[in-house]
């Protein structure tokens, strides 16, 4: 299936061709700013209209860095958020809880897991729950349930309680990749009712019951944001500063 996808940027970055395929770049900024490029199949969309209940994804990539300020990624999501990341123009759509499933990179500021087992060693392959690095990484959630509500309310009185309610409500899966980034590599990811596998050059590194609740968006990016919800119930979030940065893909199918 050829993909049918919108390319979207902040100003400064780009989405161009290349001669095998495309390259996502944002520009070197100071932090004062949020810099995204990417493509997605779901721009314009209200989420219950997302285009995918089961996908069988593959490319090939390599990004500028082994470690960028921000994140980058591909895979499948819902998001969550409700802010279409950053930009207007898309339907306003009230804050969920995550369902996804990608290959997704997160830079040290990140903390991306609601599992209370964190870790002072340096991140390694095969990590349990590791909440930064390169992973592959699924949530799974119910489209809504009172512990979102519940999680807001007790926000101001403790931060930690709402972040262990969330995590029993959200189930999550990943594995850090031992990858050298900046070197082509080919991914695969399968997404089924029941289970998502994800290969790099042709080998499994993670085959998951953790499938996330359809229906959900592909999304491909690299931006200079950062998320972290720690189990110590600390909250931060915003902008990094970060060098000139991009991912570069080759081969991109998406099929049903």
């Amino acid at each position: 299936m050829k993909p049918n996808l919108s390319r979207r940027h902040t100003q400064g970055a780009s989405v161009i061709e290349t001669a095998g395929g495309l390259r996502l770049t944002i520009p070197a900024s100071d932090g004062s700013r949020y810099d995204d490029a990417q493509l997605d199949d779901y721009t314009g969309l209200a989420r219950r209209d997302f285009p995918h209940r089961s996908l069988d994804l593959s490319l090939r990539a390599r990004a500028s860095a082994e470690s960028t300020p921000g994140t980058w990624g591909f895979g499948v999501w819902n998001d969550p958020f409700g802010l279409s990341l950053g930009f207007g123009g898309n339907p306003f759509r009230l804050p969920a809880l995550p369902n996804a499933a990608w290959f997704f990179y997160a830079s040290p500021q990140n903390y991306l897991s609601f599992k209370d087992n964190p870790s002072t060693l340096p991140l390694v392959a095969g990590q349990a729950h590791p909440a930064h690095g390169f992973l592959a990484q699924t949530f799974r959630a119910p489209r809504f349930h009172p512990a979102l509500i519940g999680a807001g309310l007790a926000l101001p009185f403790s931060r930690i309680a709402a972040r262990r309610g969330l995590g029993r409500v959200i189930a999550e899966d990943a594995f850090a990749l031992s990858v050298d980034v900046t070197q082509w590599h080919g991914y695969r990811l399968r997404w089924r009712e029941d289970r998502v596998i994800f290969e790099v050059d042709d080998v499994i590194v993670l085959e998951t019951s953790v499938s996330p609740h359809p229906p959900l968006g592909f999304i491909l990016w690299i931006d200079n944001q950062f998320a972290a919800f720690t189990p110590a119930g600390k909250i931060s979030f915003g902008v990094l500063a970060h060098p000139e940065a991009w991912l570069e893909i080759e081969g991109l199918e998406l099929k049903k």
